[in-house]
């Protein structure tokens, strides 16, 4: 077996493995043109999307329930430009529980901190709009 370094996809960094001192191959490629967006504020890189991944995951994640470790999940892959509009039912749906379970796993998010409430949604008023963070505020 040949010591090769790992293959890093286009728009990622990955650090070196552990046991080796080598620094990886070669640098990803920096990209060339920011795809168009509607809203305000500026895509996020692929790399900062792993960062706050990744700090979710050391920080923040093992305090949760299944509920809000799942639905702060689909919450994260669907955030655009910095906030998420995704309703209740279909996060429900897509982790396989109830909306009632989902309402719960919410409100302990944004207890947490993990979620901000950017616009309560309602009947006549569309779906709420939350802002996701990858930990919690420091105790003070």
């Amino acid at each position: 077996m040949t010591d090769r370094p790992p293959t890093v996809l286009t728009g990622c960094s990955v650090l070196p493995p552990m046991t080796s001192s080598k620094p990886p191959a070669d640098p990803p490629p920096k990209a060339t043109g920011a795809p168009p967006t509607k809203g305000k504020g500026k895509p996020k890189a692929t790399g900062e999307r792993f960062t706050e991944l990744n700090a979710f995951v050391d920080c923040s994640m093992a305090d949760l329930a299944r509920a809000e470790l799942a639905t702060w999940l689909v919450l994260w892959r669907d955030t655009r430009n910095g906030t998420v509009r995704t309703s209740a039912a279909d996060i429900a749906r897509r982790i396989g529980t109830t909306r009632r379970a989902v309402t719960n796993a919410l409100a302990g998010l944004r207890k947490r901190g993990l979620l901000t409430l950017v616009k309560r949604g309602g009947i006549n008023r569309g779906v709420s709009v939350h802002r996701v963070n990858p930990r919690s505020p420091p105790a003070n």
